[in-house]
């Protein structure tokens, strides 16, 4: 696991603690770490560690993915997290639950908004392209590659977007128009 927490802490910053799962997750449930003072200045990184150890299913392929999940935002004042390691935490609960990788492009519908009265309501599953193009997997010691999926919270209407439109069309969006991904308070983008 140190070249998982090595290739993690090259882009996020120095590992500052985990959150062990919580009673009642599901079996092989990973812990949610936290970094600070990366390579994005002012954002904080949250990353499972130990999810690659439950290899997933490919919908598409049908081969075994190992995988982590990545979320980002920018530091909030105070010590408060946010939202997103308990975020981390039930996506990496639903996918253990459900033995089916998170693909590209997919679009994870919350239970509720992100925060109270926000417009952020679902994740969308990128490749992590705010860092190098090498942080999207890493290949473990025992010669596991794992994929390192990025969790980006978008709205309502991006995610109809996602859906009518495809994971491509919606990406060229987010190219064109270059919103803050890392404010997980954003305006959602205009969308036609």
């Amino acid at each position: 696991m140190a070249a998982l927490i090595d290739h993690l802490e090259a882009r996020l910053g120095p590992l500052g603690g985990a959150w062990s799962p919580e009673e009642g997750a599901p079996e092989g449930a990973p812990q949610i770490a936290y970094f600070t003072e990366g390579a994005l200045p002012a954002v904080h990184g949250f990353a499972t560690i130990g999810l690659f150890k439950a290899p997933l299913t490919s919908r598409v392929s049908g081969r075994h993915q190992h995988m982590e999940l990545l979320a980002c935002g920018r530091a909030a004042p105070g010590d408060d997290p946010g939202p997103l390691p308990s975020v981390l935490e039930w996506v990496a609960g639903r996918l253990l639950t459900g033995g089916e990788a998170l693909l590209r492009g997919e679009v994870i519908p919350l239970p509720m908004p992100l925060f109270p009265g926000g417009t952020m309501t679902a994740l969308y599953a990128a490749l992590p392209v705010y860092f190098d193009d090498d942080f999207a997997s890493v290949v473990l010691e025992n010669g596991i590659e794992t994929i390192i999926a990025w969790l980006v919270p978008i709205g309502a209407a991006e995610a109809t977007y996602v859906r009518e439109k495809g994971w491509p069309a919606f990406e060229e969006e987010l190219v064109r128009q270059d919103p803050d991904l890392l404010d997980v308070n954003r305006a959602e983008m205009t969308l036609g």
